[in-house]
């Protein structure tokens, strides 16, 4: 399910005011048109030089048309910020998470997650995601789906995976616009990075281990069976694009699943929340760290942007790459 009502009123209400914005200088052009053309006017009477003091429905509408104005101005500020700004301007969260199915003593484990490069012909955050992620000194690196908006975006794309698994062992799954609309796109090829759908990897960490699933969108009955092909006992990390899969996860052993896909709503706006809410099924959530029965959940906002001709826009809602700490603690073993 899309939900694009708020995004409709918000469109919808933008127009009003822009229209508005629209009348109230054309007004004013009008009024200045006319003082210019207007030929000097003979001294008024000595009785009507003091000048009349404007109603107040007068003074009403002229603090509206420059309130109108102002907002309509600010607006357009802040379509700008979020077309040139904050789609190059990325975050790094941070997020603990503690198990007692780690060693006492031992390091927390350094898990990077990054999901929905959406790449396009022209470079983003692609060059530079490798330069912000090898300070956080990750023990993997995990990528949740959807590569590309174009195929022409998939050199741009290679390269970041190829950069990033220099750093540390990054395993990635398929999001639905990769099998969609890029089915036999060979996005790995190269890279070394480790594509799982429907295989379970062991990361070794110190004196810790965690054991990462994952499977493509359109194979999720893969994950069952790459699951239980975990050792008893160990930690679990479930990758996969879609959030609410963590829904059909009733008797499964993953301690942690990590998704992207809703890009956080991409474009949040205050007191309205994301413009746009995707649940492809089960309950809707958008963003951050949740716990949903024995399970932790973590939804990445994503890196890029939709593709389509939907605009490359990000207001309020910040490129996203996320360091997990797994960490030994009294959590569920």
């Amino acid at each position: 399910m899309v939900d694009t009502s708020r995004a409709v009123m918000a469109l919808a209400a933008a127009a009003l005011l822009y229209a508005a914005a629209g009348v109230c200088l054309l007004r004013l052009c009008i009024q200045w048109l006319r003082r210019r053309s207007a030929s000097s006017p003979a001294p008024p009477p000595e009785e009507e030089r003091a000048a009349k003091p404007p109603s107040r429905l007068v003074r009403i509408g002229r603090w509206t048309e420059r309130a109108v104005l102002v907002i309509a101005a600010i607006g357009i500020l802040c379509m700008a910020y979020g077309r040139l700004v904050e789609p190059f301007w990325p975050q790094v969260e941070r997020v603990r998470i503690e198990t007692g199915k780690l060693p006492a003593g031992a390091r927390p484990v350094r898990l990077v997650l990054i999901a929905d490069t959406h790449s396009d012909p022209a470079p983003r955050l692609e060059p530079r995601l490798p330069e912000i992620i090898a300070p956080l000194a990750p023990d993997a690196i995990v990528f949740a789906g959807d590569a590309l908006n174009e195929i022409e975006g998939l050199p741009h794309f290679k390269a970041c995976m190829r950069r990033l698994s220099r750093l540390a062992p990054t395993f990635a799954v398929l999001g639905n616009w990769d099998v969609w609309w890029f089915e036999g796109t060979d996005f790995f090829g190269g890279t070394g990075v480790r594509e799982l759908d429907g295989e379970a990897a062991r990361v070794v960490a110190g004196e810790s281990e965690v054991w990462i699933v994952g499977a493509a969108v359109e194979n999720e009955p893969a994950l069952l069976p790459a699951l239980e092909k975990v050792p008893r006992g160990r930690f679990t990390v479930l990758v996969h694009h879609y959030p609410e899969t963590v829904d059909m996860m009733a008797g499964w052993s993953a301690d942690l699943l990590l998704a992207g896909d809703t890009h956080g709503g991409q474009v949040r706006l205050p007191l309205v929340g994301p413009l746009v809410r995707i649940s492809r099924y089960g309950r809707y959530r958008d963003i951050g760290l949740h716990r949903v029965g024995k399970t932790w959940l973590y939804i990445n906002r994503g890196v890029g942007m939709e593709g389509g001709r939907a605009p490359r826009v990000r207001f309020r809602c910040r490129p996203e790459i996320t360091l997990i700490e797994i960490a030994p603690g009294e959590g569920r073993r």
